[in-house]
């Protein structure tokens, strides 16, 4: 294998080896706790603009799995892993990990101290790297920067000046490509018992029982990056859904006579999305219910008057606790954000539905001045977890009912845990 690095902006490098495609790329260094779900990682357009680093070591085991992509391509610029398999076993595979990011363009890094790595991110919070792979005209420029003063000088500031730009354009309808037919989702969920998962944690194994109450309803998916999964989930419940790019308008959307409108999820900051902002502020004066996930439950803040910050390092991967304050219920999350929507901002008739028990950041709101919810994990979550899919009955039901949360209360307090022990360590250590 060929030499590898990444140089990140504050001037450290990471020797490794070269993986998937060759050549020079910048992107947001960030990384993703999943132990399972490369798949999904590697196709979510969420990730579009970044260097995706996952924590844990061995990646690739089961190898490519079409079937399991979340849009037709993979969005992120670059992917690192301390390891991956070189021989993966899965009955569905159909290739392996190299073979699969050189096929897309990806430029992959391995063989490096990914703990290490994941531990600055951590403290000083995600940022800009540049990975550099084995031996064309532009790497070999690269290579020989790194060894001269002036010349590092000038590459980390090109890496230092990188931003994500025009991130939703790039990926809507990245998930066409790899859309299903009705029939088809249901035949492969009943397949490999992927059924809808009710509220209490059991599953709806007949088909006809979980589309009952949303047959002859039609949604539209709004699309800012959706994950395919996201169609398929709104499928199993029995609604027709019309998928629609980014660039639809209000009056557009309004004129498919919809019964619901599902805003996905999607990359970058949900400031710079001025033009659909606007247009969800009109959609929420139809009264149309309205159902956010992720980039889309930011959006929606955003048209109702709160407000988002950048997360120092943000919350990836599949095992994040999200605590419902209606039931005091904690559920593991699946996630991918970097930005959330301020406590302190939310407007007259938002409610905090949904909390993160790690840093107590908003993880769902409710709106009972219009029929509208969202929430920033991942219902969807193909390669689970499934904790929280009964959010889409949810959906269905507010679709039916459009008072369905015009009651909503939270019974439970907000947890911040990382709050909580720095408090008690700092308190500790004042009596000591």
């Amino acid at each position: 294998m060929k030499n590898a690095v990444l140089v990140l902006a504050n001037g450290m490098v990471f020797e490794g080896k070269s993986l998937g495609a060759e050549g020079c790329i910048i992107g947001e260094t960030v990384f993703t706790t999943g132990m399972n779900g490369y798949i999904e990682t590697l196709t979510d357009p969420s990730y579009y603009g970044q260097i995706v680093t996952q924590t844990f070591p061995l990646i690739g085991n089961y190898g490519d799995i079409s079937k399991d992509y979340e849009s037709a391509k993979c969005n992120l610029r670059g992917y690192i892993v301390r390891e991956w398999c070189e021989n993966p076993s899965n009955f569905r595979c159909g290739g392996d990990l190299n073979s699969y990011l050189k096929a897309q363009n990806i430029i992959g890094l391995y063989d490096i101290d990914t703990r290490k790595l994941t531990k600055i991110l951590r403290e000083t919070g995600v940022m800009n790297g540049m990975l550099i792979s084995g031996d064309s005209a532009e790497a070999k420029e690269a290579f020989a920067a790194l060894e001269d003063e002036g010349k590092k000088t000038e590459l980390l500031k090109k890496i230092k000046d990188y931003s994500i730009v025009n991130a939703v354009a790039s990926v809507t309808g990245s998930a066409t490509g790899v859309e299903e037919p009705a029939d088809v989702v249901f035949s492969e969920s009943a397949k490999y018992r992927f059924v809808p998962v009710k509220a209490d944690g059991t599953k709806i194994n007949d088909p006809e029982l979980a589309m009952k109450d949303g047959k002859g309803k039609k949604v539209v998916l709004w699309d800012f990056g959706a994950k395919a999964n996201i169609r398929r989930e709104l499928l199993k419940r029995g609604l027709e859904v019309i998928t629609v790019p980014a660039s639809y308008n209000a009056q557009q959307i309004q004129a498919l006579n919809p019964d619901g409108i599902m805003l996905s999820n999607g990359p970058g900051d949900p400031a710079e999305n001025v033009t659909i902002i606007e247009e969800i502020k009109k959609l929420l004066k139809t009264g149309i219910p309205i159902f956010g996930i992720c980039l889309g439950h930011q959006l929606l803040a955003l048209a109702s008057g709160a407000e988002t910050m950048k997360l120092k390092y943000g919350h990836r991967g599949a095992n994040q606790p999200v605590k419902y304050l209606k039931t005091g219920r904690v559920y593991i999350s699946s996630q991918n954000h970097g930005y959330a929507v301020k406590n302190e901002s939310l407007p007259a008739g938002a409610h905090l539905s949904f909390v993160n028990t790690n840093d107590g950041t908003c993880e769902g709101l409710v709106y009972t001045n219009t029929p509208a919810f969202s929430v920033q994990f991942h219902p969807e979550a193909c390669s689970g977890p499934l904790d929280t899919s009964f959010l889409f009955d949810e959906f269905v039901k507010l679709i039916n009912n459009h008072d369905y949360f015009k009651n909503f209360k939270a019974e439970y307090e907000r947890v911040d845990a990382i709050a909580y022990f720095a408090s008690t360590i700092r308190k500790t250590k004042e009596q000591a």
